[in-house]
């Protein structure tokens, strides 16, 4: 192969693009520059990578495993100027990290805090997604590590177990569930809700709903769990939360009723494609994360 880092940008915006043309203009190159490159691209391969016709172009099989291939590549340079511009500005690494809302809101933040102070060179790239994101970004090389509950196909992952996460209908005293032991999502569903916004663990209840042909109505959605806390308590609706993000509000006048479904009680588990090639220093994170807990003062 004797084709390099721009032909495959070329490349990947025309299939973006879907035409050549478009592809030029995005790339402030002549159409028939484009077409050299492209062809010879596939002289190199000796495979055909495009179906030219009148609506523009699309990939063939060998062009999809290009496409497929190109994308990491390219990650994976970007991923390499990133860390090395950081030798130059005295940061010396940045860790990418994918967690869902039961990770962020209990487990993550005095661990991520303990391993930073630790590692004063070192910084994360921490973002919040639904358990099944994570592990199709993971697996796709878009994140180092991530946190995902157990309802996510990990079988191409590699994972470990670091926490449990039970699920809890937060309400109000004077709420009718309120003195209950346990209840049943079923039987909460229909109830108006007060939740997280932009959250994970919305997106999960959601489509839990679906599957019973439901939708959640949230009266309103707030960005910090004490404030819907404070809602709940003064009956706007309920929340469900998990437990562990409840155990600091603090709040007078709210019961935490468990949900029994099978699903609401979770483990959490740290994966990652392969531990063993991990980065040096998502290597450190991950040996933090699944080493036996020090409890939070």
């Amino acid at each position: 192969m004797r084709f390099d880092l721009t032909d495959m940008r070329l490349f990947l915006t025309v299939v973006e693009q879907g035409s050549l043309t478009k592809g030029a203009e995005t790339m402030n190159l002549a159409l028939a520059s484009v077409s050299e490159r492209i062809s010879g691209m596939e002289s190199s391969l000796a495979a055909q990578l495009l179906e030219r016709n009148r609506r523009g172009v699309t990939t063939t099989a060998a062009g999809d495993a290009l496409v497929r291939h190109a994308r990491l590549i390219l990650e994976q340079v970007e991923q390499m100027r990133g860390e090395l511009r950081g030798y130059g500005t005295g940061l010396k690494g940045r860790i990418r990290l994918l967690s869902n809302t039961a990770g962020l809101a209990a487990f993550l933040p005095y661990q991520l805090g303990r391993f930073l102070v630790a590692y004063p060179d070192l910084s994360i790239d921490l973002n919040e997604r639904p358990s099944t994101e994570i592990a199709l970004a993971i697996a796709e090389g878009r994140a180092d590590l991530g946190v995902v509950a157990d309802i996510a196909d990990l079988a191409a992952l590699e994972t470990r177990v670091i926490a449990q996460d039970q699920l809890v209908v937060v309400v109000s005293e004077k709420h009718r569930i309120s003195d209950q032991r346990s209840i049943a999502f079923a039987d909460v569903v229909g109830e108006p809700f007060v939740g997280l916004s932009d959250a994970a663990l919305e997106v999960h209840l959601g489509e839990r709903a679906a599957r019973l042909g439901r939708q959640i109505y949230y009266r309103i959605q707030l960005r910090r769990i004490e404030d819907v806390a404070m809602l709940v308590e003064s009956g706007v609706g309920i929340a469900i939360l998990s437990e562990a993000s409840t155990k600091d509000l603090g709040q007078i006048g709210l019961s935490m009723v468990p949900l029994r479904d099978p699903w609401a009680l979770r483990r959490l588990h740290l994966c990652a494609r392969d531990f063993s090639t991990l980065t040096p220093n998502a290597g450190l994170l991950a040996q933090q994360l699944t080493e036996p807990k020090v409890a939070a003062p």
